[in-house]
């Protein structure tokens, strides 16, 4: 997997994207994170890469130029599926850091200011993508969680597959709670269950807490949420 972000604050992507598993899965090379700094394409002098907007308006905007000559620099002219990150973008979640992965390499913009003139928009990228219903300084936060969440599903980042697919939105429900040693706890005991021992149990047990949990606090996944007929039996078993 091959993620290049372009950006006007490197050193902020670079310190989050280059340790903890991230850092791990890019220094054995199982993913390639490359940062570029959009003013070392400006033609201006003073690095400049953003002025008024037309029209008047508060702010500045970036310029389509500094932009171009960098996404250009990464593509060499060919296509590469570019994304950027817009308050006004489709929702991003756990669906479409699969669908993102799976194109092999991506190119996430961070716009600044107030924003990007709008033609680099309509010519270059395929799609705009937001965190959720807030706005942001700039685009960095967002590209950072966007290429943590697709890098960590490529074979080799994690240990193993089934440390991202147990997890929350995965299979469309939330993770079933979990618990580690001590034993008790403030007076608080670990389910019985999961010191049985017995490994059905305890499976039927997570999948209805992973159940219960999302009815309880995403109704609306679960709502979309198909259940099967297993499901429905562990969830009237009062066993679990």
């Amino acid at each position: 997997m091959k993620i290049d972000i372009m950006t006007l604050f490197p050193d902020m992507c670079e310190a989050v994207l280059g340790g903890s598993i991230i850092g791990r899965g890019r220094d054995a090379g199982h993913i390639e994170i490359n940062t570029h700094q959009i003013r070392n394409y400006t033609l201006d002098k003073h690095g400049r890469t953003d002025d008024y907007p037309y029209g008047g308006g508060q702010g500045m905007l970036m310029q389509c130029e500094p932009l171009y000559r960098c996404h250009n620099h990464i593509t060499g002219g060919e296509h590469v599926h570019t994304i950027m990150m817009s308050a006004q973008g489709k929702k991003f979640d756990q669906a479409k850091a699969r669908e993102l992965m799976e194109h092999g390499h991506i190119i996430i913009v961070c716009g600044h200011y107030e924003g990007i003139d709008r033609r680099f928009i309509d010519k270059y990228v395929d799609e705009e993508i937001s965190l959720g219903d807030f706005v942001l300084t700039g685009g960095e936060i967002a590209a950072m969680a966007v290429a943590d969440a697709v890098c960590r599903m490529v074979p080799g980042v994690l240990a193993e597959d089934a440390c991202f697919e147990d997890e929350s939105h995965w299979g469309g429900l939330l993770e079933y709670p979990q618990y580690t040693r001590p034993e008790v706890w403030q007076d608080m005991r670990v389910p019985e269950v999961l010191l049985s021992g017995h490994h059905e149990n305890i499976r039927k047990w997570r999948r209805k807490q992973s159940l219960l949990m999302t009815r309880e606090r995403r109704p609306d996944l679960y709502e979309q949420f198909e259940l099967t007929k297993e499901d429905q039996k562990i969830l009237k078993d009062p066993k679990f």
